[in-house]
């Protein structure tokens, strides 16, 4: 097979993992917290949609990492181009893909949700990422924007740490797992949790007007949390010298 046939085979490879790991994370995460809204007795809650996203990224990361290495994330995609962990002829790529399987998640979600006889798609909130008024606590836009860029930072840096060469290669999809799950725990309450433009986008597409004017920070905030979070990490903490 002529180099660039292989090349071609190695990212349609890589593009279809991170569809598929993206639409698991949403269909995962987002699903948990809509399907279960109406049905309060069953007692996920806060711990249970949290895990949720948590486990949808480590069991992916144990099935795709060794193909695409499982950002499933645009945010984790810039930050570990930024960390030299992948060259830039991925980023775009595996930033449309990754939009591309959340809006198709979203849509299987719309899809099952509505079955449910009453159920309002938007007003719903369909776990939409908000501010002010549509922040589940009521938090401002300033302390969403604070909180996305941080938590997206320290997401990175974990990222980066546990997909080291030095690190244990077994661990990383539980460290990063748990990470996840630790984030939605901290962060539900004060923007419904991005740290994920993918992840936002694709259920902002379904409840359209607020959720689609609020869209900008679930894009601009991890992205520079990502930047940030893997600069901190080259400057301080890495050991290693850049892949690419």
């Amino acid at each position: 097979m002529p180099a660039h046939h292989h090349e071609e085979e190695i990212m349609r490879k890589e593009l279809a993992a991170e569809f598929v790991g993206t639409f698991w994370l949403v269909l995962g995460g987002c699903g948990s917290a809509v399907l279960t809204a109406a049905f309060p007795q069953l007692g996920i809650g806060l711990l249970g949609v949290s895990l949720a996203f948590g486990l949808s990224v480590l069991t992916m990361a144990c099935a795709l990492g060794p193909i695409s290495g499982a950002h499933f994330n645009p945010a984790v995609s810039v930050g570990l181009w930024v960390g030299g962990r992948i060259p830039v002829s991925r980023l775009l790529p595996y930033i449309v893909i990754q939009v591309l399987g959340a809006v198709a998640a979203a849509a299987v979600l719309a899809l099952i949700a509505t079955g449910k006889p009453g159920f309002d798609l938007a007003g719903s909130g369909f776990a939409a990422n908000g501010f002010g008024q549509h922040s589940p606590g009521g938090y401002s836009m300033l302390a969403a924007l604070v909180t996305e860029v941080v938590l997206t930072a320290l997401f990175v840096i974990i990222i980066l740490g546990a997909t080291a060469a030095r690190a244990t290669p077994s661990l990383a999809p539980m460290a990063i797992g748990l990470a996840l799950t630790l984030i939605h725990l901290i962060s539900i309450p004060v923007t419904n949790t991005s740290v994920n433009p993918a992840r936002s986008t694709g259920v902002a597409l379904f409840v359209g007007g607020w959720a689609i004017d609020q869209l900008w920070l679930f894009w601009v905030a991890p992205i520079v949390g990502g930047v940030l979070g893997a600069l901190l990490y080259r400057s301080v903490l890495d050991e290693e010298s850049a892949r690419f």
